[in-house]
């Protein structure tokens, strides 16, 4: 039977330390309160997604008992590694090597995300591609996810760049790896993209349960 592992990385909110890039015009407090609301959503999304092992990988290292309050269904593990790349590919190799088939990692970014676009994901996997990835329209990606350790397509990119797609993608080709792209979606660290998902929640039908948390949070921020 095929295991699947589905991680997905959050920080504790904490005001100032959490969505600073919406700061101004939100307070630090409020840029935590509203990243507390795409997690909540972030982990209603991947509960949609079938025949996975769902499992949140915070930081900081401390902050076990909030992640286990806020998802008691979910294994929670602290990341490990001095930058992202290093994280991302120990969160990656450490699940192969656990005894699991296809292992993605998500980001907690995204409150809007498919749960459709996860599930493509291991499909892309269990169709036996080496590498999916779910491009961002900032230039990176909001999922990565492997079969057999890659460690260079995480450790040799400059993460934080509007070329982390790119370089990943120019990696992988050296490696002659096959790869698969899932559709474009938005992280929401800027001014502009909350605006773009403000927009998105407007047109929801009535009724709709789509990040319904950080819904509910901006429509009371905006009035």
């Amino acid at each position: 039977m095929t295991r699947r592992i589905l991680f997905v990385v959050a920080k504790q909110p904490a005001a100032g330390r959490t969505k600073t890039r919406l700061c101004p015009p939100l307070t630090y407090e409020t840029a935590a309160q509203l990243y507390a609301c795409f997690l909540q959503d972030t982990l209603t999304t991947i509960r949609a997604v079938a025949d996975v092992e769902r499992v949140i990988a915070f930081l900081p290292a401390d902050a076990e008992l909030f992640f286990h309050t806020l998802a008691a269904d979910m294994r929670c593990v602290a990341q490990q590694g001095n930058d992202l790349g290093e994280r991302l590919d120990l969160l990656l190799t450490n699940g192969l090597e656990s005894g699991a088939n296809h292992v993605v990692v998500m980001s907690s970014d995204c409150p809007t995300l498919p749960p459709a676009y996860i599930t493509q994901a291991f499909a892309a996997l269990d169709g036996g591609v080496d590498v999916v990835l779910g491009p961002s329209d900032d230039g990176g990606y909001y999922l990565i996810g492997i079969t057999n350790p890659q460690p260079r397509l995480l450790r040799e990119v400059q993460m934080s760049t509007p070329s982390v797609l790119a370089d990943t993608l120019a990696i992988a080709a050296e490696l002659s790896l096959d790869v698969a792209l899932l559709p474009p979606w938005y992280d929401v660290d800027t001014l502009a993209e909350l605006d773009r998902l403000r927009a998105e929640l407007r047109t929801q039908p009535i009724g709709s349960t789509k990040a319904a948390a950080t819904r509910q949070f901006l429509a009371a921020f905006d009035a």
